[in-house]
């Protein structure tokens, strides 16, 4: 073959070679503003849903019926009434047909002290604000016509988020839970802030104070997603 034959076919693989790396960056970006639009149909969220689906080339996963990774953040999510803001998820192994699962799943989000006040003082039926103090979670309000102050402690209980009052001080004298009237001391015992909503796979893992509330973390194997939001094709 002559100079200008192999010049000649050298040219022809590096444009079908870029042709190919153009398709797969386009369809892989169609993909991210699909699963973005899915996100805001089915979720009632607060700003525009970011999205980066891994892994490279992105058409041999798509043909191959599973995406390495998908990860995305939104500003905020309404869950079954509860305000959550900075929500994260990082999914592996997306598959790209029907039943529409993730391999496994970490979605993130942080329950405002708005949000976590509105519960708490539904559940106690008290006139309390909720806030943060350094690395504490915090209540104060009154009870009995005097000055209420304690520490909110969250946890995960069984894919339950609960949140324990201890360090309750009441006029400026430090009781017990247990030694309020029983009314009252009920009201305060792991009162539950329900987090409703997630995909079937998920369940609550983790719950830790943060600036401005509590950041939940969910885990899931073989997570199910609705399928009127397909993550990808």
């Amino acid at each position: 073959m002559s100079g200008r034959g192999v010049a000649g076919g050298i040219v022809v693989v590096v444009v079908l070679a870029a042709g190919v790396l153009v398709a797969d960056r386009v369809t892989h970006s169609t993909a991210e503003r699909r699963v973005a639009e899915a996100i805001e149909q089915n979720l009632d969220v607060v700003g525009t849903p970011t999205v980066d689906i891994g892994g490279f080339p992105f058409l041999t996963q798509l043909l191959a019926g599973s995406v390495d990774e998908v990860t995305g953040a939104v500003d905020g999510v309404t869950l079954e009434g509860i305000d959550a803001t900075d929500v994260t998820i990082d999914a592996q192994d997306v598959t790209t047909s029907e039943p529409y699962t993730l391999g496994t799943a970490t979605i993130a989000a942080t329950l405002p002290t708005a949000s976590i006040e509105q519960i708490v003082a539904d559940r106690s039926q008290l006139d309390i604000a909720v806030a943060v103090d350094g690395q504490a979670l915090t209540a104060s309000g009154t009870v009995l016509g005097l000055e209420l102050a304690s520490n909110l402690v969250p946890r995960v209980e069984d894919g339950r988020l609960l949140v324990t009052v201890e360090n309750v001080q009441i006029a400026g004298l430090t009781v017990s839970v247990d030694d309020l009237p029983r009314a009252i001391g009920s009201r305060l015992t792991d009162i539950e802030i329900p987090v409703s909503g997630l995909p079937e796979g998920l369940v609550l893992s983790d719950a830790t104070v943060v600036a401005d509330g509590v950041r939940i973390t969910a885990n899931g194997t073989d997570v199910v997603l609705p399928t009127e939001a397909p993550p990808a094709g």
